[in-house]
């Protein structure tokens, strides 16, 4: 039985160690958090294998098959070329790091070594995809807009920038990654404009990160999208968070690991909406009998992503893994600059 080891004992550690208690065929032999105390924790829950503070001791002691990374984005680079230099397949969660060479030379050894990693952009084993994939495909798309808004985590180091990457690189990063999966289109330029001061220090002591981006972003092919993404809300009746793929005819909203919608692709619902589509000043009216075709989310993907990974490293077959490293490294390559763009004041291109 293969042994699994997991580097972090956090949140979204529980999260995949709430998975990992559902397969039968891994052994989880090592837990490793700075804490020693939230490793035992893991041990506990897991009922099985030991704690440590020191991930090089787990591995000597271990000897795991495989390991996940579950650790902030400023802890990222030790972890991964120890692994890399053992040969140790790995999972890591997003963003890969917010240091955009460090991440490069990972992806530059991992595939110099053949090792076998993945990333947790679980969106991408959504069962919405397929049918969102096709609908692309079938109906070129002349602009996308894109938005997630939400409140502040309760994590400490998620408050500042410097730490965290802001809530672009840090959450709406699974927004953006569905961008390039959806599309099957690589970003080549961004323009990203920060807003802040809906946050006070009042009301969020010691928080020193931006409440709001705009990104302007020009795709392969010269498809644009807007991406805005806030931390401000209050109230979920704020803001509707989706991703709008609008072609000339039809339009797509995709929300993240929820459902997608489709108007103007039924014949009935064509027919409906075509009539006074355009109001006297020329602007577009949708009709008032606009109905879309839905689908919702029905599989548990975040699951998935997980087993995928575990079953990649059992029978050596990666193929079924939807973000490798590699992959995963152009996303964070992508939010990484527009960060750059947001100092700069400038449109960055994203190189990779």
């Amino acid at each position: 039985m293969k042994k699994l080891a997991m580097i972090g004992c956090g949140g979204i550690g529980e999260y995949h160690l709430g998975h990992f208690l559902q397969f039968e065929d891994i052994n989880l032999a090592g837990f490793c958090d700075l804490v020693l105390e939230r490793a035992e924790a893991f041990v506990q829950k897991a009922g099985r294998g030991k704690a440590f503070t020191d991930f090089r001791k787990m591995f000597d002691e271990t000897q795991p098959d495989m390991v996940f990374l579950c650790v902030p984005p400023t802890c990222h680079g030790r972890i991964e070329f120890e692994a890399i230099r053992r040969g140790i397949p790995f999972f890591v969660e997003k963003p890969l790091s917010l240091d955009v060479s460090l991440a490069k030379e990972i992806a530059r050894q991992v595939e110099e070594k053949g090792l076998i990693t993945a990333a947790g952009f679980q969106c991408r084993y959504d069962d919405i995809n397929d049918p969102a994939r096709e609908y692309i495909a079938g109906h070129p798309i002349a602009h996308v807009c894109a938005s997630r808004v939400g409140g502040i985590p309760g994590t400490d180091w998620w408050n500042i920038k410097s730490a965290s990457g802001g809530q672009l690189v840090e959450q709406a990063i699974h927004q953006m990654d569905m961008l390039r999966y959806l599309l099957g289109r690589e970003p080549e330029t961004v323009y990203s404009v920060a807003t802040r001061g809906l946050i006070t220090q009042e009301d969020n002591p010691g928080y020193f990160t931006d409440d709001l981006s705009t990104t302007l972003i020009t795709f392969e092919g010269g498809l644009t999208c807007t991406m805005m993404t806030g931390c401000y809300s209050k109230n979920g009746a704020s803001w509707d968070s989706k991703m709008t793929f609008g072609s000339l005819d039809s339009r797509m909203d995709y929300v993240l690991c929820s459902h997608i919608a489709f108007y103007g692709v039924d014949p009935q619902d064509r027919a409906q909406a075509v009539a006074g589509t355009i109001a006297g000043d020329g602007t577009q009216r949708k009709s008032d009998s606009e109905v879309g075709i839905t689908q919702k989310s029905s599989v548990d993907f975040g699951l998935l992503c997980d087993r995928t990974f575990i079953d990649a490293v059992l029978t050596g077959d990666p193929s079924r893994i939807r973000s490798s490293y590699a992959d995963a490294y152009r996303s964070t390559a992508f939010t990484l600059a527009c960060n750059r763009s947001m100092e700069t004041g400038m449109p960055e291109k994203v190189v990779y």
